[in-house]
């Protein structure tokens, strides 16, 4: 179907549910893919080195891939169209899991960490699958587009970990590391994704938005709410992002590495994780209620306060406690979740139809940044203070995020 070619029939709510259903289809396969690369990564990279101290580098990697690929998703989207630009992005971090497959191969850790780098592709496509979501919502109901989104990704992150030990099997019948199986189904996960989007993604969301956007007057309410929330907008959705991003990457990248240390299994830490980013995207359908119901920062607000609890229950949790550091890494993932959603609605919100994909890229660059920031720290930290204290600066970090949602209480849309 043309854009040109639209008619009365096609509304932007009608086009609009198409878009999220193959959305929601493609973000089942890539929620695999991203997950199975976490759960494994800091280990692959611990066991091929010997060194905890380096654990950290993998997923500082590939969220520093995370950054590049932002961009040119982001700028390719805002060119060609949001079908092109994920589509593009998923089959990078394919490239990218098979790189890590044959460094594990070859025993080399510069090839692993250049390999991690490009695997970052996936992690920032499948970020910015939500802002696809978003680009026919009405304004009222950006929140719940966004959650459905995010929220599609919960099967495909749950069964990632939790399939890392069969993948591990099966790699090891190839003659591949135990460790690098995961990546087998993460490369597979992301060619599927690529392909549902390639041949499905149709009308674009982005293109048909701006076409239907240049043949109606302006919508007032949303032109008001842009007018409130300008420059100041994009700081606040982008400061929440991060520091939610920072928090979340700093603790999960480490505890794997942290019940390893102390007796646990890999099909445990897998389960650990699988919760973890189950708590990532399964309550997003919650949470995009409450930003469309309560505002954008009083969820950005939950999510700083959620992430402490987080921080300060791993720190006070006893090594032996799976329960308990499971229930901590759930935490972790939903004070994400509230600040993924509230800062998304936040930046949508305020960025036009004409630069929206170019901003919402250079914004996730920051993100990714972020998480590239904690990856790196987390290791380093763990090595020289311990994960407690990872764990609880996390969490006091966290509340940086308190005095920006305090200073623009206007953003909230109630």
């Amino acid at each position: 179907m043309s854009h040109s070619a639209l008619t009365t029939a096609d509304t932007a709510a009608a086009v609009q549910r198409r878009v999220l259903t193959v959305l929601v289809g493609s973000q089942i396969l890539s929620g695999a893919g991203l997950a199975a690369g976490i759960t494994v990564g800091a280990l692959l990279a611990q066991d091929m080195l010997g060194s905890t101290g380096w654990a950290g580098v993998p997923s500082a990697l590939f969220t520093a891939g995370s950054a590049l690929a932002a961009v040119a998703v982001g700028r390719l989207s805002q060119a060609r169209g949001r079908r092109v630009g994920l589509a593009a992005g998923y089959l990078t971090g394919a490239i990218g899991s098979a790189a890590v497959i044959a460094a594990a191969v070859a025993g080399n850790p510069i090839a692993l960490f250049a390999a991690l780098f490009v695997y970052g592709a996936g992690n920032a496509t499948n970020l910015q699958a939500r802002y696809a979501g978003a680009d026919l919502a009405d304004p009222a109901h950006r929140g719940r587009a966004v959650s459905t989104v995010l929220v599609a990704t919960t099967l495909g992150g749950v069964l990632g970990p939790n399939l890392a030990a069969p993948t591990g099997a099966i790699a090891e019948q190839l003659s591949i590391p135990y460790l690098a199986g995961p990546f087998l189904l993460a490369g597979l996960a992301y060619i599927g994704a690529a392909a549902i989007l390639t041949v499905w993604l149709r009308p674009d969301p982005l293109l048909t938005a701006r076409v239907l956007a240049a043949g109606t007057t302006p919508d007032v309410t949303a032109a008001a709410r842009s007018a409130v929330t300008g420059r100041g907008g994009v700081l606040l959705g982008a400061l929440v992002m991060i520091v939610s991003q920072l928090v979340m990457v700093a603790i999960m990248t480490m505890t794997p590495v942290h019940m390893h240390d102390h007796g646990h299994g890999t099909a445990a830490a897998g389960f650990v994780i699988a919760v973890h980013v189950g708590a990532m995207y399964l309550p997003s359908p919650l949470s995009g209620l409450l930003v469309d119901r309560f505002g954008r920062a009083t969820v950005a607000a939950a999510s700083a306060l959620t992430l402490l609890a987080a921080g300060v229950l791993a720190a006070t949790t006893p090594p032996d406690s799976l329960v308990w550091l499971t229930v901590a890494l759930g935490l972790l993932g939903l004070g994400w979740n509230f600040g993924l959603i509230a800062g998304t609605a936040i930046i949508t919100d305020t960025v036009p139809l004409a630069t929206r994909a170019k901003t919402q890229g250079l914004v996730d660059v920051c993100v990714a940044v972020a998480g590239t920031t904690g990856g790196l720290a987390s290791g380093a930290v763990t090595a020289t203070a311990g994960y407690p204290v990872l764990t609880l600066a996390g969490g006091v970090l966290a509340l940086a995020i308190l005095p920006a949602v305090l200073a623009s209480r206007d953003l909230s849309t109630d």
